[in-house]
């Protein structure tokens, strides 16, 4: 007694153990679509969208970036934006006018072409005091091609197309007459100036608003009139488009201030915004001896500008690159993608 009895091992055939677990699994799967192609099963009765042809996959795509640039790409923020669409009568899609292909999100509008047609979607071109009228005027004439388009500039005091919003509004009020309340859904990229055009639209600040992108975490439901609400969501980034990270700095889904090491987008604003708009901002010589010869060359300066010394008396970069950034992102620095028929001309 006490003592383990040794077993002796049983070779198993081939049908028995997993060599049988095999076969009946093998079986199972030729039964399965045998029947499932069979002729004249009911259409309810057979198995469909086993391949994906919506949603993750196909179309968008997480692509390996760092943490920091999957911001506003969440299962959360994706569900917030889900549940504002479905709860919305009315959608406002509000777009940068400085960046309209890079803030226009297609998804949204697919979304409600195809699984939500009785839904009206406008398009909100805000910030359009960033850009010149001209810009404004031609990207309103491209966008009215496919939805109805509102140019806008979000303002407590001198706001522009603040009126003309109110008014269709109002009259999808009456024509949706037959509803108790109409839902009005606030969407679109992050800092796009969501929360502004609802603060705007009420005539004061019920959302929180920032110049930087994050602000909004959950949806909040808004009293516009008797029977109107707005919901403002958190801005959704759709990776689909296929930006790089350079592109998601500029378009400021990213804080500057968080970036590993912000010098690295600095070449690309220099790229997009003429010298003399950086000297007048940044209070810097743009021509002449005295003037940057490449972009670590312009944080030296604008670090000694503004007094962004480290231990030593060396210029900080890091600091310099962040002013650069913010003052970009906020609209201090002027630049626009110019409109389709356009795009040769220097803007």
């Amino acid at each position: 007694e006490g003592k383990a009895e040794k077993v002796e091992r049983v070779e198993e055939d081939e049908d028995g153990g997993y060599g049988a677990l095999l076969k009946v699994a093998s079986k199972s799967m030729e039964t399965y679509e045998k029947v499932n192609a069979a002729e004249g099963i009911v259409p309810w009765g057979r198995d469909s969208n086993i391949e994906k042809t919506e949603g993750e996959g196909v179309d968008w795509h997480r692509e390996g970036k760092k943490d920091l640039f999957l911001k506003g790409q969440s299962a959360r923020i994706w569900a917030e934006l889900y549940k504002v669409l479905d709860c919305s009568d009315v959608v406002l899609h509000i777009i940068d006018a400085r960046n309209v292909p890079g803030t226009k999100c297609d998804m949204v509008t697919k979304h409600i072409a195809n699984n939500a047609k009785h839904k009206h979607l406008i398009y909100i071109l805000n910030k359009i005091d960033l850009v010149p009228n001209w810009v404004a005027k031609r990207w309103v004439g491209e966008l009215s091609k496919e939805r109805p388009t509102i140019a806008f500039h979000a303002s407590m005091t001198h706001a522009f197309g603040k009126g003309a919003l109110i008014s269709l509004l109002r009259q999808f009020g009456k024509l949706l007459s037959d509803k108790k309340e109409i839902s009005v859904g606030v969407v679109g990229y992050p800092n796009v100036g969501k929360s502004s055009v609802i603060n705007t639209l009420i005539s004061k600040k019920s959302c929180k608003v920032a110049p930087v992108p994050g602000e909004t975490k959950i949806w909040q439901y808004i009293s516009l009139m008797k029977r109107i609400f707005l919901i403002d969501c958190p801005g959704v980034v759709v990776d689909s488009a296929g930006d790089s990270e350079t592109d998601s700095v500029l378009k400021g889904v990213v804080r500057a201030e968080r970036l590993p090491d912000p010098t690295e987008y600095v070449g690309a604003v220099c790229e997009k915004v003429k010298r003399e708009y950086i000297g007048a901002c940044f209070g810097v010589p743009h021509k002449g001896e005295g003037t940057w010869k490449d972009e670590m060359d312009l944080l030296d300066m604008i670090a000694k500008k503004q007094g962004r010394l480290k231990k030593g008396g060396d210029p900080d970069r890091f600091m310099a690159a962040v002013a650069v950034l913010n003052a970009f992102q906020r609209g201090k620095l002027p630049w626009f993608v110019p409109p389709p028929d356009l795009k040769g001309e220097e803007d």
